[in-house]
C-alpha cells in the first residue's frame, strides 16, 4: 500500500486515502487497512472509520506529544500509519480473513406494503417483480460502508440489472427495516427516516440498537445475504424483537 496518501481532518485526525471512486477492489483494500491500524492498537486512537476509498483516524494528540521531537502529533503518527501499511504482508493477511468471514442473512419481506417501489424497479429492469426478488436475493454483498445515518449500509454487489436511479422526490418517512436501491448500491434503512431510494422490501431485525456491542447489526467489510421471506414470518420476526 505504498500509495496511500495522508490528509489532515482538524487536529484529531488524519484521513487515509487509498483512490477514488466506488470500486469493490479497492473498497477491500480500504478494508484492509483498517483493519491492520486496529491490530497496530496504537496508542491514543480513538477511532478508525472506513469508507468507499479511505480511512479515518481518530486519535489523542497528547498520546503523540514528544517534547523531544521537531514533529507535531500528527505528523509523528502519520509516519507511524505510513510505515503500518508499507507492510505487504500484514496488508495481504488482512485480505484474507476478509474474505473467509461468514455471511450476515438479512430476510426481507418483499413487495406489497413493505417494498411499495418493487414495481416500479421491476419496469425499469424490464423484469417481472418476481425477477427483481430472485435476482436481489441471489446477490453475495459487502457493507462498503456506514454513513448517512448510524448503522446505515451501503452494499456493493448488487446485480446490475437492478441498477436504479434513485426516486424523483424523496419520501419524508421511511420505515425502518426498509430495503431499497440507490444507484448502484442496495442498502437498509436503520430507523424511520427521510430518503429518496427505491424501496423494494423490508426486514424486521434491528440495524442499529445502542444497548449491543457493536451497536450497528452490519459493520463495514461484512458480507450480507438476504433472504426472501412472507408477511407471516415477518410479523413472527418481527414481534421477536
Amino acid at each position: 500500500m505504498s500509495d496511500v496518501g495522508i490528509e489532515w481532518l482538524g487536529d484529531r485526525a488524519l484521513l487515509l486515502r487509498l483512490g477514488s471512486g466506488i470500486d469493490a477492489a479497492l473498497n477491500a483494500r480500504t478494508h484492509a487497512a483498517a483493519e491492520t491500524v486496529r491490530a497496530a492498537a496504537l496508542p491514543g486512537v480513538t477511532d478508525i472509520v472506513p469508507a468507499y476509498a479511505s480511512v479515518a483516524v481518530h486519535y489523542d494528540p497528547l498520546a503523540w506529544n514528544d517534547a523531544e521531537s521537531a514533529l507535531p502529533p500528527g505528523e509523528r503518527l502519520a509516519e507511524r500509519l505510513l510505515a503500518l501499511l508499507r507492510s505487504s504482508s500484514a496488508a495481504t493477511a488482512n485480505d484474507s480473513i476478509a474474505a473467509e468471514d461468514s455471511a450476515v442473512e438479512i430476510p426481507v419481506c418483499y413487495g406489497g406494503d413493505e417494498g411499495p417501489d418493487l414495481g416500479e424497479v421491476a419496469l425499469l429492469a424490464r423484469l417481472d417483480e418476481a425477477g427483481v426478488i430472485t435476482r436481489h436475493a441471489a446477490g453475495d454483498y459487502r457493507v462498503a460502508m456506514l454513513g448517512f445515518a448510524p448503522g446505515f449500509p451501503y452494499l456493493l454487489g448488487l446485480d446490475p440489472a437492478l441498477h436504479t436511479p434513485r426516486r424523483a422526490s424523496p419520501r419524508r418517512r421511511v420505515p425502518a427495516g426498509s430495503v431499497a436501491i440507490g444507484g448502484a448500491q442496495t442498502g437498509i434503512y436503520p430507523r424511520e427516516l427521510p430518503g429518496g431510494w427505491q424501496i423494494i422490501g423490508r426486514t424486521p431485525l434491528t440495524l442499529f440498537d445502542t444497548s449491543r456491542d457493536p451497536a450497528a447489526l452490519l459493520t463495514p467489510g461484512r458480507r450480507v445475504r438476504f433472504r426472501a421471506i412472507d408477511a407471516d414470518e415477518f410479523a413472527r420476526l418481527q414481534a421477536h424483537g
